[in-house]
């Protein structure tokens, strides 16, 4: 399933989540995750979060996510905001993307996506892992895949140590040690007499 989003990435905003690429999902249950949201520029922005399920390329519900009880919300620039919450949907198999959406432009600047599986559907293994062959007698793993999955996670610690204040190193002192050594005591002695 692909949902044909153009994204921004990089230049706008970007989100990453702890979601995997798959997960087993019983409709109408809690799907508890956090999202970040980072501000690369040097300027405030304003952002908001829609959830859309899709299956193929039929959307089937799309919301806007509420942030702190409102719409939109404010990152500084250079930082990040980390997001708790849980998603409910009436739906399985199917595709959930969470759209970050920048206020000035109204683009979205980025996004992250997750293949929801019913239990009964799952099975052992992912129905379509991402860079596994799809037609029947292919197998292997493109591991560019795993390099795709990998760059927003390493992309979050770079605008994470960037963002943070250089702070002092604390060195540890040296003990100061005396020349004297005490003696432990010798302990009971039983007499031989």
């Amino acid at each position: 399933m692909t949902n044909g989003i153009t994204v921004m990435s990089g230049e706008l905003g970007d989100i990453f989540w702890d979601l995997a690429p798959w997960i087993t999902y019983q409709p109408g249950y809690d799907l508890g995750c956090s999202i970040y949201v980072a501000n690369p520029s040097d300027t405030e922005k304003e952002y908001a979060l829609m959830a859309r399920l899709s299956r193929d390329t039929v959307v089937i519900s799309e919301e806007v996510l509420p942030v702190f009880g409102y719409s939109w919300f404010k990152v500084d620039p250079g930082d990040f905001v980390r997001l708790k919450g849980a998603l409910r949907f009436d739906e399985s198999d199917s595709e959930l993307a969470i759209l970050l959406i920048e206020r000035e432009t109204e683009e979205v600047s980025d996004s992250v996506v997750t293949v929801l599986v019913s239990p009964a559907a799952a099975g052992a293994l992912p129905p379509s892992w991402p860079g596994t062959g799809s037609t029947p007698g292919t197998s292997g793993f493109d591991w560019s895949s795993l390099l795709f999955m990998m760059v927003p996670v390493m992309m979050l610690g770079t605008v994470v140590a960037a963002a943070r204040p250089a702070k002092d190193e604390k060195k540890a002192k040296p003990v100061a040690t005396t020349g004297e050594r005490k003696l432990l005591p010798e302990g009971r002695q039983e007499d031989a007499g």
